[in-house]
């Protein structure tokens, strides 16, 4: 994905369209569900330009920033983002993508609490 990242292709939502939960019932009241082509567009803009949530993108392609957390959380916890992150890292091993035997971790950022 050289240059500006500006949303996934058809393709690309083929791919993985099958791995999200079915699309909620239209609710009564309240703001329309926001497709989740537009919410994994925002959190892949988020996750590959490195941007605080504030400056998450606005447009018709787009999440709001609320909604992209919400559904993140939300991912996390059933097992969702899981499933997600297993089938892009299966497609890339399978075309040779991925060199196994070399790896780096930069750990100068992490949350975690010092070992005391």
């Amino acid at each position: 994905m050289a240059g500006r990242f500006e949303g996934i292709s058809n393709l690309e939502w083929r791919l993985f369209e099958d791995l999200f939960p079915k699309e909620p019932e239209k609710r009564e009241r309240g703001m329309p569900h926001a497709p989740f082509r537009y919410v994994l567009n925002t959190l892949l803009y988020i996750l590959i330009t490195g941007c605080r949530w504030c400056d998450a993108p606005k447009g018709k392609i787009w999440a709001s920033k609320s909604t992209a957390h919400r559904w993140l959380k939300r991912w996390e916890s059933d097992g969702t983002l899981a499933n997600l992150q297993a089938r892009i890292l299966g497609i890339a091993q399978e075309r040779g993508l991925i060199n196994w035997s070399y790896g780096a971790v930069d750990g100068s950022f992490s949350p975690w609490q010092r070992w005391r």
